[in-house]
């Protein structure tokens, strides 16, 4: 089976792809709806390490309904999903949301307190 993944921060790095998925994957542009980007620090060393920085994006809900976010939807695997949920930190919960172009995706987003 086949998930449509969309990635605004460092899944799109061809590094990080290497290290999590064992090479690049199939993308194309796009942007999720309703959502805003912020910054969040990350506390893990190995995803600090991977991605070369502590400070990567999350999405949070915006004031706004038809606010956008660009990044890029992936088509994984279930292999390849299960490894982009072993990459993300607590910080982050996968929930699916429409994208621009019409498809609906998994995405990566601020979790509740």
């Amino acid at each position: 089976m086949t998930h449509l993944l969309f990635s605004y921060g460092t899944l799109q790095l061809p590094a990080v792809q290497a290290e999590v998925f064992g090479g690049s994957v199939p993308g194309e542009g796009d942007a999720v709806i309703g959502f805003v980007l912020r910054r969040l620090t990350i506390e893990d060393p190995k995803v600090v390490a991977l991605s070369g920085t502590a400070v990567h994006p999350v999405l949070v809900p915006a004031p706004d309904p038809v606010a956008q976010v660009d990044g890029t939807a992936f088509t994984l695997t279930d292999a390849q999903l299960a490894a982009a949920d072993d990459y993300e930190v607590d910080a982050y919960v996968r929930r699916r949301f429409p994208l621009r172009s019409g498809r609906d995706a998994w995405v990566y987003v601020l979790a509740a307190d």
